[in-house]
C-alpha cells in the first residue's frame, strides 16, 4: 500500500510545469475567446458602463503583471543603481550641470529653513 505523498515517480513533474489538465483548459479557453472575439465585443458593448469597466479590470490582470510591493530601501537602492549607470554614460558637462543645480536647490532649501 502506497504511503501518502509517495508516488511511483520520485522526481515527479518539474516545478513550474502545469499539469496536462491545466494546459488543456488554458488552450480551450484561448481558442474559445479567439473564435468568438466578435461576439464577445458585441456583448461588451451591450453592458452598462460600470459592468463593462468591471470586466475590463478583471481582464487586465491577465495582460499586465501585478506590481509587488517594494520596501523603501530596495527602491532607494534601485534608484541609486540607475543613477550610477546614468553617471557612467552621461557626458561630464551634464553631470556638472546636475550637480550645480542640486547645490543651488540645497542653498534655497537651507535659506528657507533659516527664515522659518
Amino acid at each position: 500500500m502506497a504511503r501518502k505523498g509517495i508516488t511511483n515517480n520520485p522526481k515527479g513533474r518539474p516545478k513550474g510545469i502545469p499539469n496536462k489538465a491545466t494546459t488543456d483548459l488554458r488552450q480551450w479557453v484561448k481558442s474559445l475567446l479567439d473564435d468568438n472575439r466578435g461576439v464577445f465585443e458585441a456583448d461588451l458593448k451591450m453592458l452598462d458602463p460600470a459592468q463593462r469597466l468591471s470586466i475590463f479590470e478583471k481582464l487586465l490582470s491577465y495582460c499586465i503583471p501585478k506590481q509587488q510591493s517594494v520596501d523603501v530601501q530596495t527602491q532607494v537602492s534601485a534608484e541609486y543603481e540607475q543613477l550610477e549607470r546614468l553617471l557612467q554614460t552621461a557626458p561630464d558637462e551634464v553631470v556638472e550641470r546636475i550637480a550645480s543645480k542640486i547645490k543651488e536647490l540645497q542653498k534655497l532649501s537651507n535659506n528657507e529653513t533659516k527664515q522659518k
